[in-house]
C-alpha cells in the first residue's frame, strides 16, 4: 500500500471532513497532502498541485513561508498562549495598534475570535447589545444581501442566504430580511454596473425607511460575494449603503473575512468606496493562512457604549484562544510582508499580467461573464455536465491544479506569491479542463 493510500484509509476511518457528503469519497478520493511550498501542495508520493484557491481563500504568501515560519519559531520560545481575560501580551497589542493604523479611520478597538463565523457572531451580538445599552432595545433585527454568506454558526446563518447551508437548520435560525444583491451580472441590457448598484441601493433605502426602528445592522461583503460565485459589484453601492445606514441609525458591518488583506486590490475592500464601516471583520488571510484568528474592529463610540460600572453593560463574549499570541505573531509577520515587499503594487502588476494571458479564457465560446477584482478572477462555464464542479476538480488534479468550482463557476484566488510561469500554467491547463468539459 502506498503512503497516500494508507493516509486516505486512516482519514476516512477517523475524520469527518467539513462541508462534505462523506459518501462521495467512496468514488472521489480525498487528496492527501504531505507538505507545501509557495503556491504548490505535494502529496506523499511527490505529486504536486497548484493551490489556485489559496486553501479556502486563506493563504497569501505561499505555503511554508520562511518569514512567517521564523516569526512563529521566535514566538514559540516566548509565549504560546495566555488567556486574554484579565491578561494581555505584546503580540495582541502590537497587532491591534497596527490594524488601527491601517484600517479606515475611526476603527479604534479590536475584539478577537478564532474564525470568520466567530467574527460574524461577535459583530451581530455587539451591534444589538450596543443598541440595548443606548436605549434602543427593540433594534435586534439584521439585514443582508441576497445570496450572502457570513458563516455557518447559527447567528451567522441567520444573515446567510445560501440555501445549501441554511435549509437543514431553518428551525434553529432566526430569520432576517435580505435586500437585492448588486451583482452586475443581474443588470438589465444596457444598464452598467454602477447604475445597477444604485438601483439595488434604492431597494435598501425602501427597506430601511420601513423597518429601521427595529434594525440593528446591515451586514455586507464589500465588492465581492464569495459563496455567491464570486459575485462582483460596483463600489457605489457601498457608498450609498453607508449614507443610508447613517441616515436611518443602522450599523454597517463590513464582512471582509474573505475580501480583506489585499485580496480586492486594496488592503481593505472598503477603501475603494472611501467608507468607514461601524464594524470591520477580518479573518482568513490575516495570518497568511497559518493559524485561526479573526478580528472585529469597531469604533470608539461603540466601545464607549459598553464602558460602565455594571458588568451587564460589558460585552460578555469570549473564546478560549482569543488573541492567541502565536496567531497574532503570524498576523504581524503577514503585515510586515505587505509593508516590506510593497505587495499591493506588486499585485496590481501581477493582476495586469494575468488578465493579458487569460484572454483565451475570456474569449472561449463556453466561458461567460469573465470578471476580475484585484487578485480574484471568476467566470461561468456553459457545460452539459450537471456534475461539472466535481469533474472540473478531478480533471484539474490530473493536470496539477487545485480548482474548486462553485456550481459552474470557476474561480482563481491564488496566493500572492504566484509567479508568471505559474500563472501561464494555471491558465493553460484550465483551458484544457474546460475544453474537455464543453
Amino acid at each position: 500500500m502506498s503512503a497516500n493510500s494508507d493516509l486516505l484509509d486512516r482519514s476516512l476511518s477517523a475524520v469527518w471532513h467539513p462541508c462534505t457528503q462523506m459518501k462521495r469519497h467512496e468514488t472521489l478520493p480525498l487528496v492527501p497532502i504531505a507538505r507545501g511550498e509557495g503556491v504548490w501542495l505535494y502529496d506523499l508520493d511527490g505529486r504536486r498541485y497548484l493551490d489556485a484557491v489559496s486553501s479556502w481563500w486563506v493563504n497569501l504568501f505561499g505555503h511554508c513561508n520562511p518569514r512567517i515560519n521564523a516569526a512563529l519559531a521566535d514566538q514559540l520560545g516566548k509565549l504560546e498562549h495566555v488567556m486574554l481575560a484579565g491578561f494581555t501580551h505584546e503580540p495582541v497589542v502590537r497587532l491591534s495598534e497596527r490594524l488601527r493604523e491601517l484600517a479606515p479611520a475611526g476603527l479604534g478597538h479590536c475584539f478577537y475570535g478564532s474564525d470568520g463565523a466567530s467574527a460574524t457572531e461577535i459583530a451581530l451580538k455587539m451591534s444589538a447589545h450596543y443598541w440595548r445599552n443606548t436605549g434602543h432595545p427593540q433594534k435586534t433585527q439584521f439585514i443582508s444581501l441576497q445570496n450572502s454568506y457570513h458563516g455557518e454558526t447559527l447567528g451567522a446563518l441567520s444573515v446567510t442566504d445560501v440555501a445549501l447551508f441554511r435549509d437543514a437548520y431553518g428551525a434553529l435560525i432566526r430569520q432576517n430580511a435580505t435586500v437585492p444583491c448588486p451583482d452586475w451580472r443581474n443588470a438589465e441590457t444596457g444598464e452598467n454596473a454602477e447604475a445597477y448598484a444604485l438601483r439595488c441601493a434604492t431597494a435598501l433605502e425602501v427597506h430601511l425607511q420601513e423597518h429601521h426602528e427595529h434594525i440593528a445592522a446591515f451586514i455586507v461583503e464589500p465588492l465581492i460575494q464569495g459563496a455567491a460565485g464570486m459575485a462582483m459589484y460596483h463600489p457605489s453601492y457601498l457608498r450609498r449603503a453607508r449614507e443610508l445606514c447613517s441616515e436611518y441609525g443602522v450599523h454597517l458591518i463590513a464582512d471582509e473575512i474573505a475580501v480583506g488583506m489585499g485580496r480586492t486590490g486594496s488592503m481593505f475592500a472598503c477603501e475603494q468606496a472611501s467608507i468607514h464601516p461601524d464594524f470591520l471583520l477580518l479573518s482568513k488571510g490575516i495570518t497568511g493562512g497559518y493559524l485561526p484568528l479573526s478580528v472585529v474592529m469597531t469604533t470608539d463610540d461603540i466601545y464607549r457604549a459598553f464602558y460602565a460600572d455594571e458588568t451587564a453593560r460589558g460585552f460578555l463574549h469570549s473564546h478560549s484562544y482569543t488573541g492567541n499570541p502565536l496567531a497574532c505573531r503570524a498576523a504581524l509577520a503577514t503585515l510586515d510582508i505587505f509593508a516590506e515587499d510593497d505587495v499591493l503594487n506588486a499585485n496590481r502588476d501581477k493582476a495586469a499580467f494575468f488578465n493579458r494571458i487569460a484572454q483565451p479564457l475570456r474569449d472561449h465560446s463556453a466561458v461567460k461573464d469573465f470578471r476580475n477584482t484585484g487578485m480574484v478572477w471568476a467566470f461561468e462555464v456553459d457545460t452539459p455536465h450537471a456534475d461539472f464542479a466535481q469533474r472540473c476538480f478531478s480533471l484539474g488534479l490530473q493536470r496539477e491544479l487545485l480548482l474548486r468550482p462553485m456550481g459552474n463557476t470557476v474561480y482563481f484566488m491564488p496566493p500572492y506569491v504566484i509567479r508568471e510561469d505559474e500563472m501561464l500554467l494555471l491558465v493553460g491547463r484550465t483551458l484544457e479542463v474546460i475544453d474537455h468539459l464543453t
